[in-house]
Formats: C-alpha cells, structure tokens, sequence
C-alpha cells in the first residue's frame, strides 16, 4: 500500500503525498524535536522536510526506502535549523501570569524540571549525528539494522556511533553536575 502511494506521489499526484505526509507527519515531528529541543523550530523543520522530499521525491530510486530517505532529508534539515540557529540568542521569559508564588524548594515536580533541564543541556552539546542516532534507538526504538539503513551506514558503523553518542552524553551529563 505504501509502496503503491510514493509511486503515485513520485509521479506527481498530491493526493497519494498528503497521504504519505499524515501518516508519517507525527514520527517526523518527534525526531525533529528530540534533535532539535524546540517545539517551534521542529515545526518549521519538519514544513522544510517535506517540502524538500516533495521536490526530491522524482529522484527517490526505491520506493520501499522511503522512510529511509524521509529521514535523512529530515536530519539534514536539522542540521539546517542548528546551523542558523547558531546567531540567536534566545531569552527565556518567566511567566508572570499566575498570581500564586511557587515554593521552588518545597516542590518535587521543580526538581525533575531541573534534572531534565540539565539533559536537554547535555544532549544540546551534542552533534546533530550523535542525538540523532540516540533519538532513533531510545526514543523511536528502532533497531540497530534500521538506523543503519535510515543513515546508509554499515550497522557496526552505527554501533560505534551509537556508543560514542552515549558516552559523550554521559560526559555531558557529568559536566552539569559540576558546580
């Protein structure tokens, strides 16, 4: 069936790619968001994906390795979206809209918060290459043999990466528990 839909969309037919776009929207988006930390700049990422995969789809030779090919041009697009993201400063705004003060100490929930403010800080310091490999095997639980072909890398290749991925998060980690 999906096979049947890129080669329809491959031969022009916007219906058979609006298809393919909802049911493969979501599965972007998260990859998107995990590589890239910011629900705003995966949205635009993931517009930018599928834009350029229309526009390239002609040039897919195999159509079973869509999703393949979706995710590489979806992880260039990351790299895109770090790259201009490199000259802005973004300042975080308090929300001053609640009239009730928080008792930060006080509060169990503040401290997760703060421990996942310290992971999206660590996996931040890592390569677009690192984070997404890590995105794809812990959050998307595809197997090794997937990534690699998503990636078009030998699968021992892919265990290496993965293993200096999770290493250099560690260290990362390990950076943000230092005062």
């Amino acid at each position: 069936m999906e096979r049947q839909l890129v080669e329809s969309a491959r031969r022009g037919d916007r219906e058979a790619y609006e298809t393919l776009v909802r049911r493969k929207v979501d599965a972007v988006f998260r990859t998107a968001l995990a590589v890239l930390g910011n629900e705003a700049d995966a949205r635009d990422t993931v517009q930018e994906a599928f834009i350029a995969a229309w526009r390239r789809l002609p040039s897919l030779r195999d159509a079973d390795r869509f999703d393949a090919w979706l995710g590489r041009i979806t992880l260039n697009a990351c790299r895109m979206a770090l790259r201009r993201r490199r000259g802005v400063r973004e300042i975080p705004v308090a929300d001053t809209t609640s009239a009730e003060p928080v008792d930060r100490a006080a509060s169990d929930f503040d401290a997760a918060a703060v421990s996942a403010d310290a992971f999206d800080r660590a996996f931040s310091r890592l390569s677009v290459d690192q984070r997404a490999i890590l995105v794809l095997h812990h959050l998307e639980g595809l197997p090794v043999a997937e990534i690699a072909t998503r990636l078009g890398i030998p699968g021992g290749t892919l265990k290496s990466r993965l293993h200096t991925a999770r290493r250099a998060l560690e260290r990362a980690l390990a950076a943000e528990d230092r005062p």
